[in-house]
């Protein structure tokens, strides 16, 4: 598989890199103050990739992660570049810091080799620029099997799988893979052991009935480290949990790809589900979705499957915009390129833009403090100083 060049906007930040790349993260960027307080922006750069996908905050040492689909970028929180893992040839999507372990977790399609993963960044091996996803032993695996099966699926039962497709009836309730991640309690639970929450992607095929829910697994990661392999994408590996510690649903409507940023406030104590609208008739097609984080997991039928199936099914915040012929909750916002959550009202979201370089156009992205308020129809009001 080839791999891609990356240049940062402008030659001046490409001297500021090399200059604090080249020492470790806690050099280059001074030792942060305990819990500092976030500033109210993180420039991530701009970069010859693909767009924004996610953001994840080390707060601690105050380190913010950029995820532009085949580049990941560590910034200080002055959104000074410290370092860049390159050659990933599949689809780096969400992050999420796991502040158990220190480590960065995001979802790393293969669509065509039918492998997904969860990708688990050591961020503290960070320090220069362009290190490789393969070689550098930042980067290691773990297999999701249950996500496989899903996309799979022969679902019209013609023994032929249609592939990387929306326009059919394969692919169990739509699955299109992965893309949201973030850590959090068990649903319907505040308080426990931290879980990996995973959201499919699904498929914006508005003529199917069985692809209206968002598809959600958690996994307990404490004992993944005997599943971790480094990244080889021309051998894909297949090591992973044969089993997830949950499965669920909630029932939002068809959007286009699922859930792109996943994210769980400490404050609420709500999931927050940022997507990109979807167009199927007879739904509001909201952005943004929220999970009860009161509401307990109940046993339910997941509608519009080909076969009557049951599942746990999540329940919406009744809160927001509310579409009573669907019986949905949400709001229109933005969140789909990058959601963190500051535990106390605040979050990030990410603001993206195209710039011109020259011949080429590169990806920008920027992390942006926003406060919840639950306002209709956006719930987000930008951070002031």
């Amino acid at each position: 598989m080839h791999r891609h060049a990356y240049g940062l906007l402008t030659a001046a930040a490409f001297v500021a890199a090399a200059t604090i790349g080249i020492t470790t993260p806690a050099t280059a960027a001074g030792p942060p103050p305990e819990a500092a307080e976030p500033p109210l922006t993180v420039d991530g750069g701009a970069w010859q990739a693909g767009h924004l996908q996610g953001m994840a905050l080390d707060r601690q040492k105050g380190f913010m992660y950029f995820s532009f689909t085949n580049l990941l970028v560590k910034t200080d929180l002055q959104g000074r570049p410290v370092g860049s893992v390159t050659g990933f040839t599949g689809h780096l999507g969400d992050l999420d810091f796991n502040t158990a372990d220190g480590r960065v977790y995001g979802s790393l399609e293969y669509k065509a080799a039918e492998a997904f993963y969860i990708a688990i960044v050591d961020g503290d091996r960070i320090d220069r620029m362009n290190m490789d996803a393969e070689t550098s032993g930042v980067v290691t695996t773990v297999h999701l099997r249950e996500v496989v099966e899903d996309y799979t699926a022969d679902m019209n039962g013609d023994g032929v799988f249609d592939g990387n497709t929306g326009a059919t009836a394969d692919h169990r309730y739509g699955c299109s893979g992965i893309d949201g991640v973030a850590f959090g309690p068990v649903f319907g639970r505040k308080n426990g052991p931290q879980k990996l929450t995973i959201a499919y992607g699904v498929y914006a095929n508005t003529t199917r009935q069985d692809n209206d829910h968002q598809v959600l697994l958690q996994y307990d990661v404490r004992q993944w480290r005997k599943y971790e392999r480094p990244l080889t994408e021309s051998a894909p590996h297949r090591s992973g949990p044969a089993r997830t510690d949950g499965k669920f649903f909630l029932y939002t409507g068809n959007t286009r790809y699922g859930v792109q940023n996943l994210e769980y406030d400490g404050h609420s104590g709500n999931w927050l589900m940022a997507a990109y609208k979807g167009s199927k008739p007879g739904f509001p097609n909201y952005s943004l979705f929220v999970v009860d984080g009161d509401g307990r997991p109940r046993w339910g039928e997941i509608r519009g499957q080909q076969e009557p199936e049951t599942g746990r099914l999540l329940p919406l915040l009744r809160e927001g915009l509310h579409h009573e012929p669907s019986g949905t909750y949400g709001w229109q916002s933005t969140g789909q390129y990058g959601l963190v959550s500051l535990d106390d009202g605040r979050f990030y979201l990410a603001e993206t833009a195209r710039v011109p370089d020259g011949d080429v156009v590169k990806e920008s992205g920027k992390a942006v403090q926003q406060r919840w308020t639950g306002l209709t129809p956006t719930p987000f009001a930008k951070v002031t100083p």
